[in-house]
């Protein structure tokens, strides 16, 4: 490689938690550039959150998150003719990422009334370790369980 790796940008946390994870979702969350309306989309489905379950929403949230994010996942090499699924581990930002995309991904896929409660209901559901999100997150433990035998591949 030629050029250097670019710096990693700093993210500042935002402004109603102080955290900067929350501000990597609410920039996930974002489409074309809607940032104020990317907060409101989260603020609301966390005070949502926290008045069904009467606890802390932003703490079931992070507890949500952990159990969507993958540890490990497959990746496709090509070897002699034949191609192998290798299980690799994730970078740490990689599986937080992965984590964050699959649980929007899949609360705008379900059939709520707004944004909000459709995000809402995805931090419920992967909080009680159920739901779409984390149904992908055991599919890709069980693809990398299923090909460790192709481990010795490694990239």
């Amino acid at each position: 490689m030629r050029k250097t790796t670019p710096k990693k940008r700093e993210i500042l946390p935002d402004p109603k938690y102080n955290d900067v994870l929350v501000t990597k979702f609410i920039n996930n969350i974002m489409l074309q550039g809607k940032k104020s309306i990317a907060h409101e989309i989260f603020y609301t489905a966390i005070d949502e959150v926290s008045a069904k379950t009467k606890e802390n929403g932003l703490e079931i949230w992070k507890k949500a998150l952990a159990n969507v994010t993958p540890s490990v996942e497959v990746r496709s090499r090509r070897v002699g003719g034949a191609t192998f699924q290798i299980p690799s581990e994730i970078r740490p930002e990689r599986k937080q990422s992965l984590g964050m995309k699959s649980l929007i991904s899949y609360a705008r896929k379900r059939n709520e009334k707004s944004m909000a409660s459709k995000l809402a209901a995805e931090i419920m559901a992967a909080y009680k370790e159920e739901g779409a999100a984390f149904k992908r997150k055991e599919d890709i433990h069980r693809m990398a369980e299923a090909n460790k035998a192709f481990s010795h591949f490694k990239f």
